[in-house]
C-alpha cells in the first residue's frame, strides 16, 4: 500500500490513550507499569502478532530465505487494513511527532526453505524471549506534507526507515492513492548481515465506497523489492477486480536474481526462467504461498487469518510533549468519541489556525523550519537520517525512559 505501515503515520486517528492495565498476550509481554498500552486482541486462539515476523527477517543464513522473510513482513505490514477499515487521518501539523514500543516474543518460525540453515548468531539468546521494537516518526514538512519514520530492533540488528507521503486523485467514484515524490518505499537494513538493505516500494491503492460512506481498499498495481547486496529482486503484481466488480485481492509474484547495475525488468513475464528462484501466489487478505524454482510443491509463506496488529506501548500522558500526536489531538479525539462533532470541528480548526499563524510568523521573520528528530525535511534518496535528538529519543524509548525536553519551536 502507499503507506509505510511499520506503524501509524503522525496524526493517524485512534482511540484515546489506554488507561487500562497492561495485559499479556501471545507475542506481547506486559510493559513497565508506567507505560500506557493499547488493548490487546482476544487471545483465545493464541494469536501471534506481526511484529514477531518483522524481527525474524535476518534469521536465515540463506539470501533467498532472508528475502522470503522480507516478503512475509511485506504482506503483514498493512494488517490494520485487513482486520479493520480505512478512515481519514488528522491533518498532521509541522513538528508533530509520535513514538512507541512494541514488545514481542521471538517465536516466529523461519520461512521454510529446503536445506536452509537458521543462523546460530541471529536468534541466538533471544529465541522465546521478549524483544523490543521501537518506532519514531515526525512531520518534517507541511508543503508537501511529509513524515519521516524510523523503526529499530536492537536485539535482532534490524532497522527500517522511510518517508510517508501520499498523493491522491479522484477517479470517478474512487480515490487513487499513490506514493508521493519523496516516498520511495520502506528501507530495511540487516545490520548483522554487513548492512544488507532491502527497498520495498508501494503500489497504488484505490479507495472506494466514498459515496456509500463505507470505505474499502483495492490494489491493482505492480511493486518491487530489491536487495542489491544479494542480487535478488521481487516483482509483485496485484490483480484487477473480477469481471463482476468484486475484489479478488489476488497477488502473484516472482523472486529472481538480477544485476543491480542493469535493473530493467518491470513485468513478471520479462523475467527469464533461468533467473527465477521462487514464485508467489495467493490472496493478500488471506494466505500467500510460494514454490521454489524447478518444483511444483507449494509452501506457506504467511497466513494472515490468525494475525492481529501488536498493541503499542506508549509514553504515559504526563510524559508526552504538547506536540506529541496523542496529546496534541487528545481533546479532538475525545470530542469525536463522545459524538460531540461540533466541538471536535471547532477544536480542530483552532489547532489548524495556530499552525497557520506560526507559519506566517516564520515567513515574516525569514525563518526556515528544521525538524527536531531528523536531519532534514526530505532527502532525494528517500532515506531519512536521525538527528542527535532523534538518536537520543530512540535510545530513551528502547530503555523505557520517555522524558524529553519540550520542543524549543513547534509548528502549532
Amino acid at each position: 500500500m502507499a503507506s509505510s505501515s511499520s506503524g501509524p503515520p503522525v496524526g493517524t486517528p485512534s482511540p484515546a490513550p489506554s488507561t487500562t492495565k497492561p495485559t499479556e498476550s501471545a507475542g506481547v509481554v506486559a510493559p513497565p507499569p508506567t507505560a500506557a498500552t493499547e488493548k490487546a486482541p482476544d487471545d483465545t486462539s493464541k494469536l501471534k502478532t506481526l511484529l514477531s515476523i518483522l524481527r525474524s527477517i535476518g534469521d536465515s543464513e540463506d539470501p533467498l530465505g532472508r528475502m522470503l522473510a522480507v516478503l512475509r513482513f511485506w504482506f503483514t505490514k498493512d494488517l490494520k487494513y485487513v482486520k479493520g477499515k480505512p478512515c481519514k487521518p488528522y491533518n498532521s501539523t509541522l513538528g508533530e511527532f509520535f513514538r512507541c514500543n512494541w514488545v514481542v516474543e521471538d517465536v516466529a518460525p523461519p520461512v521454510l526453505v529446503p536445506a536452509q540453515k537458521v543462523s546460530s548468531t541471529q536468534p541466538g539468546g533471544t529465541m522465546n524471549k521478549p524483544i523490543t521494537v521501537s518506532y519514531l516518526t515526525e512531520q518534517t514538512s507541511h508543503h508537501p506534507p511529509v513524515s519521516a519514520f524510523w523503526v529499530e530492533c536492537l536485539e535482532k540488528g534490524i532497522s527500517a526507515r522511510g518517508f510517508d507521503q501520499l498523493s491522491a486523485k479522484f477517479t470517478g467514484t474512487s480515490l487513487r492513492v499513490t506514493p508521493g515524490a519523496y516516498n520511495l518505499g520502506i528501507f530495511i537494513t540487516l545490520h548483522n548481515w554487513a548492512e544488507e538493505q532491502y527497498q520495498l516500494t508501494h503500489p497504488a491503492v484505490h479507495l472506494g465506497g466514498l459515496l456509500r460512506g463505507s470505505l474499502n481498499l483495492t490494489v491493482a498495481d505492480t511493486c518491487f523489492i530489491t536487495c542489491p547486496k544479494s542480487g535478488i529482486k521481487v516483482i509483485l503484481h496485484y490483480l484487477e477486480e473480477g469481471w463482476l466488480g468484486k475484489s479478488q485481492n489476488k497477488v502473484e509474484g516472482v523472486v529472481y536474481t538480477y544485476d543491480p547495475e542493469n535493473d530493467n525488468k518491470k513485468r513478471i513475464k520479462d523475467v527469464s526462467e533461468k533467473d527465477i528462484l521462487a514464485r508467489l501466489s495467493g490472496c493478500w487478505y488471506d494466505k500467500i504461498n510460494f514454490t521454489l524454482a524447478k518444483s511444483s510443491e507449494e509452501h506457506l509463506l504467511v497466513d494472515l487469518t490468525p494475525l492481529f496488529p501488536t498493541p503499542k506501548i506508549l509514553p504515559p500522558m504526563d510524559e508526552q510533549l504538547p506536540n506529541e500526536s496523542r496529546k496534541f489531538w487528545y481533546d479532538v479525539t475525545q470530542a469525536i468519541v463522545g459524538k460531540e462533532f461540533g466541538r471536535a470541528t471547532a477544536l480542530k480548526q483552532e489547532l489548524e489556525e495556530k499552525q497557520r499563524e506560526k507559519a506566517a510568523e516564520r515567513k515574516a521573520n525569514n525563518q526556515d523550519w528544521h525538524p527536531r528528530f531528523f536531519t532534514g525535511a526530505v532527502t532525494p534518496e528517500g532515506q531519512p537520517e536521525l538527528s542527535k535528538e532523534g538518536i537520543d529519543a530512540l535510545k530513551g524509548l528502547q530503555e523505557g525512559q520517555y522524558h524529553l525536553q519540550p520542543s524549543s519551536v513547534t509548528g502549532a
